[in-house]
């Protein structure tokens, strides 16, 4: 059993950053694979960025790669996404998701067991 909590969303102007953190409880945190994905107004949800259980592997949706990194600290029980040079489309309820033996680069929302409750991030114009 793994509870995620997100954190560090907000409200920022177009070409901002902001680093959003998902702390999780369970002591095999390590055994997870570890996504993000969003969801935007009247949208369904969608993938953003996937890490492997170690961090050695990422794996980002085509749009975001190179704006967004995703790291995980597992001393912390904690992942990281680092959103820069933002655009008002990149408004949404961002989710932080676990998911045990996933293939990879798990891509699909349904291939995640845990998640998070969700932070908001709106980029302003």
């Amino acid at each position: 059993q793994v509870q995620l909590v997100e954190s560090g969303g907000g409200l920022v102007q177009a070409g901002g950053s902001l680093r959003l953190s998902c702390a999780a409880s369970g002591r095999t945190f390590s055994s997870y694979v570890l996504a993000w994905f969003r969801q935007a107004p009247g949208k369904g949800r969608e993938f953003v960025a996937v890490i492997s259980q170690y961090g050695s592997s990422t794996y980002y949706a085509g749009s975001r790669q190179g704006r967004f990194t995703i790291s995980r600290d597992n001393a912390k029980n904690t992942v990281y996404l680092q959103m820069n040079s933002l655009k008002p489309e990149d408004t949404a309820v961002y989710y932080c998701a676990a998911g045990s033996g996933v293939a990879w680069p798990a891509r699909t929302w349904l291939e995640y067991n845990y998640w998070g409750q969700g932070t908001q991030v709106t980029v302003s114009s």
